[in-house]
């Protein structure tokens, strides 16, 4: 009875995010071409593209301000950006000046203040861990340069097509990917840019060439702090009130506690459930249009939509943990 309860309350609170998700992707309103369409986002698919994505993805964490009206903000083209995106910007900007910010040769060796001058904002407000950041950079930088010639290209030749493949390559050999927590007893693993390195690859190839993965879809949703923010939104996760009060309250939550942990893997079984929702539907002839399907998409446009509807996000709280791993 109790699994049953628990099951109806899913049905009867998840039907909004699965309408509305099954209603823009049978209308391919957002398709493995829609990464490309961000005005950031390499529209090239090379080993400049592999550069870029491998370079970002590595340092691609925390980017949340403690005030949500004071935020590092990075303007390029003339047009102001702040959390994830004002960090690719600044890449592109350092890259528009002549500073081959993508070059495993240079990051790998950088100094703070290469960084800094890179990474410089509009505002007082300074991208967090800048020192985390360059730990990385050398990290990943000298792994490439010393076992993998220097380039990522040659990490995605060989796995054979495989994301898994890759992804435990990635996990072996740069030890700031190794995104794990222990859980009741349990290790579990998150690796969410370790996946999203290999989703990026997989959309700005749009699944050809070195971006073809046999077993894309086995990659997970990456968890991060924003997904679970909309998805509470649409109903599809709850929080306690123990651990809504903390949130309310901008309480830190540690990297590896319980409730942080929760929250991850929580968000990752819910974007499964729908995704298992809509390929029954795809299936079963109900869908009005068949469509691509798969974690990583379903990431992708949830992200977009808390971005693009910023005012409806403002009353529900996100988790806040200090992190190199999302």
């Amino acid at each position: 009875m109790h699994e049953m309860l628990k099951y109806q309350q899913w049905e009867s609170k998840n039907w909004q995010i699965r309408f509305h998700i099954q209603e823009v992707f049978s209308k391919q309103e957002f398709t493995i071409k829609s990464w490309k369409e961000h005005e950031l986002n390499p529209k090239t698919m090379d080993n400049k593209a592999i550069d870029w994505i491998f370079f970002t993805d590595s340092l691609n964490f925390s980017f949340w301000g403690e005030d949500e009206n004071k935020q590092c903000k990075i303007t390029f083209n003339n047009k102001s950006y702040s959390g994830w995106w004002a960090f690719c910007a600044a890449v592109n900007r350092a890259l528009k000046e002549g500073i081959p910010s993508c070059d495993p040769k240079y990051y790998s060796a950088m100094t703070e203040e290469q960084l800094k001058y890179i990474l410089r904002s509009d505002t007082e407000i300074e991208m967090p861990l800048l020192e985390k950041r360059l730990y990385v950079a050398h990290e990943v930088g000298n792994v490439l340069i010393k076992r993998f010639g220097g380039s990522f290209v040659n990490c995605i030749t060989q796995c054979e097509e495989s994301a898994q493949k890759l992804l435990k390559m990635i996990t072996e050999n740069f030890p700031s990917f190794r995104d794990e927590a222990d859980f009741m007893e349990t290790r579990v693993s998150f690796y969410k840019r370790a996946q999203i390195l290999i989703g990026d690859i997989w959309g700005c190839f749009e699944g050809k060439g070195l971006g073809t993965f046999t077993d894309i879809s086995s990659i997970t949703m990456f968890a991060d702090y924003r997904i679970p923010q909309v998805l509470v939104y649409f109903g599809a996760l709850e929080y306690s009130e123990e651990l809504l009060h903390r949130l309310e309250s901008d309480d830190i939550l540690e990297s590896g506690e319980r409730y942080e942990v929760e929250i991850r893997g929580c968000t990752i079984w819910a974007v499964e459930l729908v995704c298992k929702e809509l390929e029954e539907r795809i299936k079963d002839g109900t869908s009005i249009q068949v469509f691509q399907v798969n974690p990583i998409l379903v990431d992708h446009f949830l992200w977009d939509y808390c971005r693009g509807h910023n005012d409806k996000m403002k009353t529900i709280p996100f988790h806040k943990t200090r992190s190199i791993y999302y």
